[in-house]
């Protein structure tokens, strides 16, 4: 109960602050729309950049942490996929953007915020190293395999592929910024300290701004219909994609910090982005829609059994 009320509630707090002042018409869609551009656009990008420009590459990327995750996320992924399409007889084109929201867990806007406020900003390393890869894969798995099937059903050919993937993955300001910290970071070069100084002001403001306009936007995704559907699309986000990561990174014998950045990051609800990835083909709009929503409050749930659970 003392990680509910400490850790997990006062994360809730901020995004309540913004469905409620959304819903009570304090603030417009227009306003809440620029406070999370602000934050997906510049501040969350400045503080991606920042962490990975600093992080030990040497300890930071363990390989049983990053096999145990993305294990999770493509069988999380798969069973999506398939359940959507032979359960409930949606369309392939349907089925990919509902196996994307079992794919893409909120790692940077509650996946962060979680763990630091748990654990404490030292215990980031392994959450860090999973935000990495986490655009590159998600989008690459979800894209490959949506233009796959589209390609099938149109029979069109198949050389237009690569580049849909990398333009559409390449345009991605969060990876530019986890590119260009990489680069900074093996390169050896110092960041002059006036400018890491307005760099750290943006970092300060990304967690918060981010969070408060995410509890805005969740305001417009009210559930309607397709209630089982979205209800099987939060339970392997929530339930299956972390049980399936606890379990390998027990087998992998993954450490005590990793474990918690691993399991605590597959236990988050869908992010944005799986609304984003329907949106971009049209599909499946309502159940990714409703599915962030429902399984960002269910997330309080999740979070807290596996607070429990973990050392």
């Amino acid at each position: 109960m003392q990680a509910l009320i400490d850790v997990i509630l006062p994360v809730f707090m901020v995004v309540g602050f913004g469905y409620v002042l959304v819903w009570r018409q304090y603030l417009s869609d227009v306003a809440i729309d620029s406070i999370m551009m602000f934050a997906q656009q510049v501040a969350v990008p400045c503080l991606l950049f920042t962490a990975l420009s600093q992080i030990d590459l040497s300890t930071g990327f363990d390989p049983a942490l990053l096999f145990s995750f993305y294990t999770g996320a493509a069988i999380s992924f798969t069973l999506g996929l398939f359940g959507a399409r032979h359960l409930f007889g949606r369309s392939w084109e349907d089925s990919v953007a509902i196996g994307f929201c079992a794919l893409f867990s909120n790692s940077v806007l509650l996946g962060l915020a979680i763990t630091e406020r748990a654990y404490g900003e030292s215990a980031l390393v392994g959450n860090y190293a999973i935000i990495a890869f986490h655009s590159p894969f998600g989008y690459g798995i979800g894209i490959t395999v949506m233009e796959l099937v589209r390609a099938k059903g149109n029979g069109t050919s198949m050389t237009r592929l690569p580049g849909t993937v990398l333009k559409a993955m390449f345009s991605n300001v969060l990876i530019i910024a986890i590119m260009l910290g990489f680069l900074v970071n093996l390169s050896g070069f110092s960041i002059p300290a006036s400018i890491q100084g307005g760099l750290d002001m943006m970092v300060r403001t990304a967690l918060p701004t981010a969070l408060f306009a995410l509890g805005g936007i969740l305001y417009r995704y009210r559930p309607a219909g397709d209630m089982k559907v979205i209800l099987f699309a939060c339970s392997l986000s929530l339930l299956v994609h972390p049980a399936i990561t606890f379990t390998l990174g027990s087998l992998t014998s993954v450490s005590e910090a990793g474990m918690r950045s691993a399991v605590i990051t597959s236990a988050m609800a869908p992010g944005v982005n799986a609304y984003i990835f329907a949106s971009m083909y049209q599909r499946a709009q309502r159940v990714a829609a409703s599915t962030v929503l429902i399984a960002t409050a269910l997330t309080t749930m999740s979070a807290w059994f596996w607070l429990t659970v973990l050392p």
